[in-house]
């Protein structure tokens, strides 16, 4: 059998090329990753979300221009507020009043039972109660005696109904004027105070 369509054009294309995953790459993506084509291409000098080179030396060269004089000194600003007390809680003062007496109250005791040790110990009733003794005594009578009358249990009886009188006292003054105060803010509008923060 012989061929009748005689001799066949040779495509140098299909015939001496290599095959598709025989091609070398072009020169300019030797050895790099493939970059698809972009639609929008990048701004040059700088990244997506941040400024360019040239601005951020722009903004450096800026700061490095305005720089702090050194002779000047800044003074810091204190902050004032000025308030005004418009109302005093009466049982708020009640309470802090009945604390307060109650700590003058005892300071009081313990300070009355102090004193008269030292005075003991220094013979000042000894020698008072003789001299009073001698002044009002008689062939009758030896006269008052001192030293029994300001016994230290006596003078801490009563110091302490001092301090109990002490305490109701001020408990009832305190927020009786808690009160007035009360009253009188409702006409003038209380006490204005100004508060300053701490340089």
């Amino acid at each position: 059998m012989t061929d009748t369509r005689g001799p066949q054009p040779q495509y140098e294309g299909y015939a001496t090329g290599p095959l598709p995953g025989e091609r070398e790459p072009a020169p300019g993506q030797a050895g790099g990753p493939y970059h698809p084509p972009q639609a929008y291409p990048s701004p040059a000098g700088g990244t997506q979300g941040g400024p360019p080179q040239g601005a951020q030396h722009g903004v450096g060269a800026a700061q490095a221009a305005r720089r702090p004089r050194t002779g000047a000194r800044t003074t810091p600003r204190t902050r004032k507020a000025r308030l005004r007390v418009a109302k005093a809680d009466p049982w708020s003062v009640m309470k802090v009043s009945f604390l307060l007496s109650i700590a003058l109250g005892i300071c009081t005791v313990v300070a009355a039972a102090v004193l008269w040790l030292v005075m003991d110990a220094m013979g000042v009733f000894s020698t008072v109660g003789g001299t009073i003794s001698e002044a009002t005594g008689s062939n009758d009578s030896n006269g008052f005696d001192v030293q029994s009358f300001l016994s230290l249990p006596r003078v801490l009886i009563f110091t302490s109904v001092i301090a109990v009188i002490d305490v109701v006292l001020a408990t009832a003054l305190a927020t009786l004027g808690a009160f007035i105060y009360n009253l009188s803010a409702g006409f003038v509008g209380g006490v204005e105070l100004t508060l300053a923060e701490d340089e």
